[in-house]
């Protein structure tokens, strides 16, 4: 995994190099599905992004695959990686078990057969809760097509919780503090990422790079 605070951090070598010789990308940007002007700007932006780091890039609509988590499989098995935008978080969370992603994502980790990278809300959303992002995403958010439910269950890829934006020069900076008091008074683990670092995991090692 590659999870970066903002954009492809400052190490993006360190992705290329998780990824090694294929380089096939689904960039997946349905965390702005409510914004489709930004979402626009987003997929074009990360897009000229990853091709100059080498990659082949496809987007991956998840609302496609809303109720069809056999075919997000089969889709899945074509790519190496998974770059995932940031935006709305649950947003993303919704779009993410609608579309069976949940549940593939972490049996192809298991196997080692994809590399899961991202910024801000693919960072965030990949521990075990969402409870203290309310203070930065708004959870009744709700795009066509989506399931009005908050979905508070995170990914469950970390045991604990990647706080994104932090000390740095973003609009969210300012109250992400409330993000960390939420983990500290509930004694939950988490640790903090500043805009140019990214949390790296490969096989038992991981660290953070930038």
């Amino acid at each position: 995994m590659y999870l970066s605070s903002f954009d492809v951090g400052a190490r993006p070598d360190q992705l290329v190099r998780l990824v090694g010789r294929e380089m096939r990308a689904a960039i997946i940007v349905n965390a702005l599905d409510h914004r489709e002007t930004a979402r626009t700007q987003w997929l074009d932006n990360q897009v000229t992004k990853l091709r100059a780091l080498g990659f082949t890039v496809r987007e991956l609509d998840l609302r496609q695959f809303f109720g069809a988590p056999d075919r997000l499989d089969e889709a899945l098995q074509q790519f190496d990686v998974v770059w995932v935008n940031g935006g709305n978080a649950f947003v993303l969370r919704r779009a993410m078990k609608q579309s069976g992603f949940d549940v593939v994502i972490a049996d192809l980790l298991e196997r080692d057969r994809i590399v899961y990278s991202g910024f801000s809300a693919a960072a965030v959303i990949a521990s075990s809760t969402l409870r203290a992002l309310d203070r930065v995403s708004d959870p009744v958010e709700i795009p066509p097509g989506y399931d009005p439910a908050v979905v508070w269950e995170g990914l469950r890829l970390l045991p604990f919780s990647l706080v994104v934006h932090f000390e740095s020069d973003h609009p969210e900076s300012a109250i992400v503090g409330e993000e960390v008091e939420f983990y500290e008074r509930h004694q939950m683990p988490y640790r903090t990422l500043r805009d140019g670092e990214a949390f790296v995991v490969d096989g038992m090692r991981s660290e953070v790079v930038g």
